[in-house]
């Protein structure tokens, strides 16, 4: 790559045009021509998983990581900070590294120090976009790289750089998909004023409550990706700006993609140029269009897992084992549960609300661990229908506890549970057959197969 100014990077192979990818059209790579905007049509993107991830080799001599600083009029910290970073990795670092200056159309000196910085430096380049926008510049940064692993930081250098290799040692051995700092991760350490604390724990908590998403920090300026993943985002990403984070981050995690987090120590800069007002709005803007992009089942989470890695047999009789290890446990439990309740509740009320609990357990528990299910597509599906699968069992249940109240006056407690544990036995096959046939059937299975866990 050039250390001299240079336009847009051109875009991913295969992903240049929209226009000749919703006809089908083979695209060639068009240079100076960002990546577009709108989302890919579902069946345009790959069919494939993301194969199975494989650790690094060690003997790399073209760059394995590329860090983008992504700036806008950082003619004061530009400079000292480029310079400490190339420090800090040239010390740490055991690969060969890039660091890459993505100039947001600066007005200031911004440009001039860049450039000094790429001819200085024989590991730094940079970049120069005529738009603004944070995700604007990493997008075009990250499409242009070649390095297997993709990483920013913010210029003001917030986050502690020894967290550097931490954050994307997960991604060079091949444990995880993404890796992100967190400032709210415990064993970290922030200093910050209350105002910026707030809001950035209110925002969290809107995107748990919102978005119901797993990661802890979608905001703070210190994450890294594998390239093949960012190739398969990337274009699904909408938002040029500050919600590009969260939105490739939501996109990921519903595809089951894994994501590390790695607690750091960070300073509030306090001149930040950040208009918090607009920001929030955006960021609002952005969470109602990625929910009822969800809602409508428009993102083709399904197609950007990755290939199993070693999830349990398929075959009947595996899955019968596993299935018969989890219906131990939930019968411990619905046991447990029962005679609590039994006292307070009654009878038919506690086989109800203990049934309940252990079926939605149940679900949860025979969907990773017997049928192979992993990540957050089609969980809900499968539940609604393990719920069906509980109306049946409660049928049985409380039929044979009616029966026996019926037939045998007065009951002992043991005579109770023995009838409820036998009732359970024989709703628990019926249960196996429905999941197997009906709730995680193999169409199922193949649209979330291979989207692993965070």
């Amino acid at each position: 790559m050039t250390k001299a100014l240079r336009s847009a990077p051109p875009d991913f192979e295969g992903f240049a045009d929209f226009k000749d990818l919703e006809r089908g059209l083979p695209v060639e790579r068009k240079p100076g021509k960002p990546l577009p905007a709108a989302r890919l049509p579902v069946d345009r993107l790959p069919v494939d998983h993301l194969p199975v991830r494989v650790p690094l080799p060690a003997d790399h001599t073209e760059p394995v990581l590329d860090v983008v600083v992504p700036v806008f009029n950082e003619e004061t910290d530009l400079e000292p900070s480029v310079r400490r970073l190339h420090a800090h990795l040239r010390e740490t670092f055991p690969y060969p590294f890039r660091i890459t200056v993505a100039d947001n159309a600066s007005t200031d000196a911004t440009p001039r120090i860049a450039a000094r910085l790429a001819a200085d430096l024989p590991e730094a380049t940079w970049i120069r976009l005529d738009e603004k926008g944070r995700g604007r510049a990493l997008r075009t940064a990250w499409s242009g790289s070649k390095a297997p692993v993709l990483a920013y930081l913010d210029v003001d250098l917030s986050t502690e750089l020894n967290a550097l290799l931490p954050l994307v040692a997960p991604l060079i051995s091949g444990h995880s998909d993404i890796a992100i700092g967190s400032r709210l991760a415990r064993g970290s350490r922030v200093t910050r004023g209350p105002r910026r604390e707030i809001i950035s724990r209110c925002y969290n908590v809107l995107l748990r409550s919102t978005l119901a998403v797993g990661f802890s920090d979608a905001q703070c300026g210190f994450k890294a990706v594998r390239r093949d993943v960012a190739e398969r985002l990337l274009p699904l990403v909408e938002d040029s700006g500050w919600f590009f984070d969260t939105e490739l981050l939501v996109i990921a995690e519903r595809a089951g993609l894994r994501i590390h987090e790695v607690p750091v120590d960070w300073v509030d800069d306090p001149d930040s140029r950040v208009d918090l007002v607009s920001t929030a709005v955006a960021d609002l803007r952005g969470i109602a269009r990625i929910g009822r992009a969800l809602a409508r089942g428009t993102l083709p989470t399904a197609r950007l897992g990755r290939a199993s890695e070693g999830g349990p047999p398929a075959s009947p009789t595996a899955q019968l084992l596993r299935f018969g290890a989890v219906g131990a446990v939930s019968t411990i439990g619905y046991v447990l549960l029962y005679t609590v309740l039994r006292p307070v509740t009654g009878p038919q009320a506690a086989n109800a609300w203990a049934l309940l609990v252990c079926a939605v357990a149940n679900t949860a528990a025979n969907r990773r661990l017997t049928f192979g299910l992993r990540g957050r597509g089609g969980a809900l599906r499968h539940q609604a229908k393990g719920l069906a699968v509980f109306g049946l069992g409660l049928a049985l249940t409380s039929g044979s506890l009616a029966a026996l109240h019926r037939w045998t006056h007065g009951p002992g407690r043991t005579t109770e549970i023995t009838a409820l544990v036998t009732a359970n036995l024989a709703a628990t096959l019926l249960r196996f057959l429905l999941l197997r046939t009906w709730v995680f059937t193999a169409a199922a299975q193949g649209d979330d197969t291979g989207a692993e866990q965070r």
